[in-house]
């Protein structure tokens, strides 16, 4: 995403916070980011895409910033899981999602009520993912049922602890709580041999919201061009360099990249080309997750 096309996201976003989506047109993101109806609908083919692209954008954040929590990190770990949780609540809060997500709960718009259902299910399928992390394989026929307890557990103390104490929300403490509950509730699932929708409702393990993994030859061409955009003597061409020659491994040492990436990203923090690092370093930790546990070299999935 260029700088260009993200400023044209922000100005949706605080039109449809603003005046509401429906009341919303095009021309009027158009009058308010100065562009063409031309480069709209070459960003966008409709305003509910728009909408969905605000929120993918906030995705990607927070799911590299899960990502990089997990660096050089024992999966099991505890303490990190509850931080990858509060992400989710860190990331609605910095980029005001709150307002969009209620605009598509009482949407009547079919696109958009199949992407929210999307999103909640992709959420579901990490959770799912990570309490196997968590609890061991053992856990893996409950972890679908759990993650549904995780969630709903979640949105009741929120909805109370806002509404009925008129209290700023203690993200941290209350996931730990809900993370102590449930050590109970799954060694009880384990030892009782008890689930309820766990083997009947099917999440795909890589699901995610875009579906648009690239493959290895496109990442090196998006790599190189990006390298060739910053000159010969800028510090981060070695990163990039080094990203390259392990992607066209076919054996890419999972640790390795996640280390450059983050290092990539902290490069550009606060610069004209942060948006695009951002972007570039979503793109290799999707097409890393999507590699076949055999052919990624080093920490296995």
């Amino acid at each position: 995403m260029n700088a260009r096309k993200h400023r044209v996201l922000l100005t949706a976003q605080r039109l449809f916070i603003e005046k509401g989506f429906a009341a919303t047109s095009v021309q009027d993101i158009l009058d308010e980011s100065g562009i063409s109806k031309g480069t709209f609908y070459n960003y966008f083919s409709s305003k509910n895409e728009c909408l969905m692209a605000i929120l993918i954008h906030a995705y990607e954040v927070a799911t590299a910033r899960r990502h990089e929590l997990m660096i050089g990190i024992d999966r099991s770990d505890k303490d990190v899981f509850i931080q990858q949780i509060a992400i989710r609540f860190e990331v609605n809060r910095e980029y005001q999602l709150v307002p969009l997500f209620e605009i598509i709960f009482h949407s009547k718009d079919p696109e958009l009520r199949n992407f929210i259902q999307k999103h909640h299910l992709t959420e579901l399928s990490w959770l799912s993912q990570r309490l196997v992390d968590i609890y061991g394989q053992e856990s893996a026929p409950y972890s679908l049922d759990c993650a549904i307890m995780i969630v709903g557990m979640l949105q009741h103390f929120i909805n109370m602890w806002v509404t009925g104490l008129k209290e700023e929300l203690d993200t941290h403490k209350l996931i730990r709580f809900i993370m102590r509950r449930t050590d109970a509730i799954m060694d009880n699932m384990i030892h009782a041999d008890d689930q309820l929708l766990g083997e009947r409702l099917f999440l795909p393990r890589r699901k995610n919201l875009t579906e648009d993994t690239l493959t290895k030859e496109r990442i090196l061409e998006r790599l190189s061009n990006f390298a060739k955009s910053l000159g010969n003597n800028h510090k981060s061409k070695q990163y990039i360099e080094f990203l390259m020659e392990e992607i066209n491994s076919g054996h890419p040492r999972e640790f390795l990249l996640e280390t450059i990436l983050r290092a990539l990203r902290e490069t550009f923090t606060g610069t004209p080309m942060e948006l695009e690092a951002k972007e570039m370093a979503y793109i290799i930790y999707n097409y890393a997750s999507s590699l076949p546990s055999d052919n990624i070299g080093g920490k296995k999935r």
